[in-house]
């Protein structure tokens, strides 16, 4: 079972309505982090104040590779707002996982 890690770094105010439909969806094992950043577009200006960083929330979830597109679908429904800044996902494979109270490896 090849397992794949999605991080997911959204903005603020979009975390709670994706993590809501993913739960909703079957997928509801995550992590959600507050952060702050930005993107290509370096910040934001609203009329004479700059905003270099902005917050973010980043969420982490493993899930099985075929259900990846499903989550994928998911977060892009619920994050996109059309403007910059929506977020971006970055998919990676899980070679292994160890359990913290018990040691034991795999998942």
């Amino acid at each position: 079972m090849a397992l794949k890690m999605i991080k997911a770094i959204v903005r603020a105010d979009a975390a709670d309505i994706v993590a809501d439909g993913l739960a909703e969806a079957g997928f509801a094992s995550m992590t959600k982090i507050g952060a702050f950043g930005r993107g290509k577009q370096k910040g934001i200006t609203v009329g004479t104040i700059h905003y270099d960083e902005l917050p973010r929330t980043i969420l982490l979830m493993v899930v099985e590779e075929a259900d990846v597109d499903e989550v994928l679908k998911l977060i892009h429904y619920k994050a996109y707002t059309g403007n910059f800044g929506d977020g971006k996902v970055f998919v990676t494979p899980v070679e292994n996982a160890v359990t913290v109270r018990t040691g034991t490896n795999g998942l």
